[in-house]
């Protein structure tokens, strides 16, 4: 068995340090994909609420526009 020199305990220890390290990204990685997912949740929720607030403005147009014109109509 050959003995194991400087330069393969120096690599080993990179190796070590290297995989310390990508633990701790996977570990943020996981975190801001949490976070993006409860951005997209809060996002899609404020889309929806647009949405029905559209609606809502365009109904109210609406019945006040048969509401002027029936009047007109029936007034005359």
């Amino acid at each position: 068995m050959t003995p194991i020199t400087d330069d393969e305990l120096n690599v080993q220890q990179q190796l070590k340090q290297v995989l310390i390290e990508i633990r701790s990204l996977k570990e943020e990685v996981e975190v801001f994909n949490q976070k993006v997912e409860g951005f997209n949740q809060k996002f899609d929720s404020h889309q929806k609420a647009t949405q029905w607030v559209v609606q809502l403005a365009f109904s109210l147009i609406a019945a006040a526009t048969v509401t002027v014109i029936v009047s007109t109509v029936l007034g005359k």
